[in-house]
């Protein structure tokens, strides 16, 4: 009973109280691929000393980031964190789970926050920022979603290829809203609520704002500009034309921990305040003159708006973003310019040397530090990715059939990239 400590009629009891006749009947809305078919293949029964030796023994065959040449990006990226940072965030001041509502005793919290919504945005180019959100995925899911209430429109055209899991999660939020929908013919019109564009793109592409630029402001629709990789703003111009910017920030202070907790940043304009999703802080004094700090504004469903909130966003990521602004803090402005340009260059060098491959080629234009390689018709990117992992080598991102993303950073060593291109000779010969 230590594991499992209902009994079948506690369960029973609390179905009859929802009215739900079993656990199935909760779980009506997963689609049926999403189930495991079958029992998991782990043992029955085990003591806990046997169950601690097993889990051992399983993630002992992970191949982590930092055990070999690693070049997976896509999204989420291998960044050096400075010991400083997991220090800080561990101290009892920051390591809980209490939710800053009070400001009398939650400053430090507060300030915090306050920080980070001025580094988002400066980084962006914009005049506010919110104390964060779940992840880049939701964060521009929540872009669209402010889009279609400003412009009263429900048209959503995607500018350039944006990360799949974005699209993914905009497409469950709009299938289960039905507020709005991505335009297919991606045309933009009266109709158009707001234009998405990623850069760099999926795909590693770069790309300028102007243009997209006139043509919302031709049709009245928003500019929302979506960034995976934060650090890029360290070397590319900050996107103030836009009207919203959102994205992940992953890769200042997080580790990429299989994919999250992660840290979603949302910045605006001035005169879309308002309905900005999530949580804001705000610098006030109190009633002694002091500085002070408290959350404001705050329109979202906790705070009994209901159906005129904004979102139903119940936290933000705060412990993230606190690492974040650690992390910045430490780099500082130019420490973080810095940071960025040795991101391009590593990527570069990368770049430059498969570029000699034989029967490969860089289809970029340009690129910050992740960018798209072709390989050949009869070498399909994820047999290639799967033959060099058995080599000690992540290569990549499978993308489509023969495209291959791959991404370099601050932790890629010139043995690393030797070892790629070796291998990567091996295969073409």
């Amino acid at each position: 009973m230590r594991y499992l400590p209902l009994t079948a009629q506690n369960r029973k009891d609390m179905l009859q109280q929802i009215g739900a006749k079993s656990v199935d009947e909760l779980y009506a809305d997963v689609p049926k691929s999403a189930f495991m078919k079958g029992l998991a293949n782990l043992p029955m029964h085990m003591g806990e000393l046997e169950i601690e030796r097993k889990l051992g023994g399983y993630a002992n065959q992970n191949h982590h980031a930092g055990k070999g040449p690693f070049f997976l990006g896509a999204g989420c990226y291998y960044h050096h964190i400075p010991a400083t940072v997991d220090y800080i965030i561990q101290r009892s001041e920051f390591l809980t789970a209490y939710t800053p509502y009070q400001p009398e005793i939650a400053q430090g919290t507060l300030q915090v926050i306050y920080e980070f919504q001025s580094m988002i945005a400066l980084l962006t180019g914009q005049d506010v920022a919110n104390a964060s959100l779940y992840d880049g995925a939701t964060a521009a899911a929540e872009a669209a979603l402010m889009a279609i209430r400003i412009t009263k429109r429900s048209k959503i055209v995607y500018g350039t290829p944006i990360h799949p899991h974005y699209n993914e999660v905009l497409d469950s939020y709009l299938k289960n809203s039905n507020i709005g929908h991505a335009a297919e013919d991606g045309q933009i019109d009266d109709q158009t609520a707001c234009v998405i564009v990623q850069s760099p793109d999926f795909f590693g592409n770069v790309h300028a704002y102007d243009e997209w630029r006139k043509e919302c402001d031709k049709h009245g629709a928003l500019l929302i500009v979506v960034i995976n990789e934060i650090l890029s703003l360290g070397l590319l111009p900050a996107p103030a034309v836009a009207d919203i910017v959102c994205g992940e920030a992953q890769s200042i202070g997080i580790n990429m921990s299989f994919g999250g907790p992660h840290l979603g940043f949302f910045a605006c304009k001035e005169k879309y305040l308002r309905q900005m999703p999530g949580r804001l802080c705000g610098e006030t004094v109190d009633a002694d003159g002091n500085r002070g700090f408290v959350l404001t504004l705050s329109t979202r469903e906790q705070h009994i708006r209901r159906e005129k909130a904004t979102s139903n966003i119940c936290t933000n990521q705060g412990l993230c973003a606190l690492a974040f602004t650690v992390h910045m803090a430490l780099l500082g402005e130019e420490g973080f310019k810095t940071l960025a340009r040795l991101n391009h260059e590593r990527a570069c060098a990368l770049a430059d040397a498969l570029g000699q491959v034989k029967g490969v080629e860089v289809d970029n234009e340009s690129f910050f530090n992740e960018f798209t390689l072709m390989l050949p018709d009869n070498m399909p990117a994820q047999k290639l990715v799967d033959h060099l992992a058995q080599k000690g080598i992540i290569a990549g991102y499978p993308a489509f059939a023969n495209r291959l993303i791959i991404a370099a950073t601050e932790m890629t060593q010139d043995a690393d990239i030797d070892a790629f291109v070796n291998a990567l000779k091996e295969v073409m010969e």
